[in-house]
């Protein structure tokens, strides 16, 4: 086999290194996403399984990349190729399913916001994050102020001399007094944060079509 050109050995082996990290990160987020796989499902969700599959699958292409450039064994790369095409196939309808997840859940999630605000509030992990999500986005609860019942964070505090800018910049979120009877600062921010959780959300299937279509290429 004919030697391979030493510039175009090391930027194949960069982007399987890359990706073989990519796959890393994702087998990560999968392994944290576990204990919520079940309430995404029952929001329309996609199933873990898929994130699983795709993780792995990424990972394992590139380290066989890797191998297969470090070597270059021409069995290794043929083999490493053979994955690519049937892999670039798998990716293309893996990119289609996301898309489809992605609008179902979006539809979900704006139909049933009051189960998902409950199920946040009711978990004491996700309403810490949650409470973190309001100082930093200027909102408050998931649909509303509603959400925390009669006792309100001292996150959703709203000051307008700091200015309003709601979800890290995007719109605004004006400020309102905090219901009758329930405790908590008497200025709360009027817009709830459902709005910014499906924009990170959002993100997530953004960076996961990218990737779908941006698999290394065989040598």
């Amino acid at each position: 086999m004919a030697k391979i050109n030493g510039c175009l050995k090391c930027l194949f082996i960069f982007f399987n290194v890359l990706f073989a990290i990519l796959g890393c990160l994702l087998i990560y987020a999968a392994v944290k996403s576990s204990a919520y796989s079940h309430q995404l499902s029952s929001f329309g969700g996609p199933s873990l399984a898929w994130t699983w599959v795709f993780a792995i699958g990424v990972l394992g292409i590139s380290c066989l990349g890797i191998y297969a450039g470090c070597s270059e064994k021409e069995l290794a790369i043929k083999i490493f190729a053979g994955f690519m095409g049937v892999g670039m196939i798998i990716m293309l309808i893996f990119g289609i399913i996301i898309v489809v997840n992605r609008n179902k859940l979006k539809t979900s999630f704006e139909s049933t916001s009051s189960e998902v605000s409950k199920m946040i509030i009711e978990d004491e992990e996700l309403r810490t994050m949650l409470d973190g999500l309001q100082q930093t986005s200027r909102c408050c609860g998931v649909v509303g102020a509603s959400d925390w019942g009669d006792n309100i964070p001292e996150s959703c505090t709203c000051d307008a001399r700091q200015g309003y800018g709601g979800f890290g910049g995007f719109g605004s979120s004006g400020c309102k007094n905090k219901p009758s009877g329930a405790s908590g600062p008497d200025r709360i921010y009027e817009q709830g944060c459902g709005e910014v959780i499906f924009m990170w959300v959002d993100i997530i299937f953004q960076i996961a079509m990218g990737s779908s279509s941006d698999l290394p290429s065989p040598l």
